[in-house]
């Protein structure tokens, strides 16, 4: 499927949000049950901006106006010693799942922060999401560690993977 990635900008954000909250209400991807706003996210958005760090979006050319799905990285620890690592997030909306777009912004984003001169990105991934495991695995990301029981979301205990790639 044909999509273009470019750097989120304010009209963006209604459909970053709806992405997030469909998330937040229906998956383990977000472990929150609060869903945001329009208005948080461009504080988050903004937040990212003002750190150096991109927030991209995934569009149909036949329909741009249309967000399928969003990406971005950020600081992984706020120690000196992993200033050249970054975790990231890539969001997918339902209906434009398995067409490659998670694929295509993650590697947009693998080629940002090499551009930055990080060298490691890190995705932490609930245990349960297999798709996003094997997306990750396909892109050259590996199982370093899982963490059992760190997370709870609808009642229920849940296992964080992290996955790493060297950039």
């Amino acid at each position: 499927m044909p999509v273009v990635v470019l750097d989120a900008d304010d009209a963006h954000l209604p459909g970053i949000a709806a992405i997030y909250n469909h998330a937040v209400r229906e998956t383990f991807s977000i472990w929150s049950e609060k869903e945001t706003t329009v208005d948080l996210r461009r504080h988050w958005m903004d937040a990212r901006r003002a750190a150096g760090f991109p927030v991209l979006v995934a569009l149909d050319p036949a329909a741009p106006q249309d967000v399928m799905g969003y990406g971005s990285f950020g600081v992984f620890r706020d120690f000196p010693g992993y200033a050249r690592t970054v975790e990231h997030s890539v969001y997918v909306a339902t209906n434009a799942q398995r067409r490659g777009i998670g694929r295509t912004l993650l590697a947009e984003l693998v080629a940002r922060a090499k551009d930055k001169g990080m060298e490691a990105m890190v995705g932490g991934i609930d245990s349960s999401n297999s798709a996003s495991i094997a997306l990750h695995s396909q892109a050259g990301f590996e199982i370093q560690g899982a963490l059992k029981g760190v997370g709870r979301k609808f009642g229920k205990r849940l296992d964080l993977v992290f996955m790493v790639k060297q950039l």
